[in-house]
């Protein structure tokens, strides 16, 4: 039984953390543009094939 007065505390240490970093993510606008690395992923590389095809030729 004495192990709950251990671990309340590192839980609540633990969501304090969890709550700080997501503020922090928000703040730096982790979140604001979420489609934008899904797109990267699929333009991306078209981009550098075509410029290193051009610099081949």
């Amino acid at each position: 039984m004495s192990i709950i007065y251990v671990l309340i505390p590192i839980a609540i240490l633990f969501v304090i953390i969890a709550i700080g970093i997501f503020f922090w993510a928000v703040r730096s606008e982790q979140f604001s543009d979420l489609e934008k690395q899904g797109h990267s992923i699929l333009f991306e590389d078209d981009k550098e094939q075509h410029k290193n095809a051009n610099e081949r030729d």
